[in-house]
């Protein structure tokens, strides 16, 4: 255990941010997970699209506040570009 006072200071800092950090990872975790259900149950052209992007600004936020590395971020963007242009190509074909 921290025996000076600055030691437990960083103890009770270190805490709070790691609360703040595992909410933040969590909401970005929610928003892929929103998008790939969108996906899957084959919803609107808008729908999905809106969705992408909310998914997007909340990974790329998610980088700035530095709880997710960019190159993961981008891999994760661009993975799920992927499928949504391929299910936008399929809803095309089947319109």
């Amino acid at each position: 255990m921290a025996s000076h006072e600055s030691a437990k200071k960083s103890i009770r800092k270190s805490a709070r941010q790691r609360a703040v950090n595992q909410s933040r990872i969590s909401r970005v975790r929610t928003f892929i997970k929103k998008l790939e259900k969108i996906i899957s149950a084959a919803d609107t052209r808008d729908a999905i699209s809106s969705s992408f992007s909310q998914m997007q600004k909340e990974v790329m936020r998610g980088v700035a506040k530095r709880v997710l590395h960019k190159n993961t971020a981008a891999r994760k963007i661009s993975q799920l570009h992927q499928k949504v242009k391929t299910a936008l190509g399929e809803a095309n074909q089947n319109s």
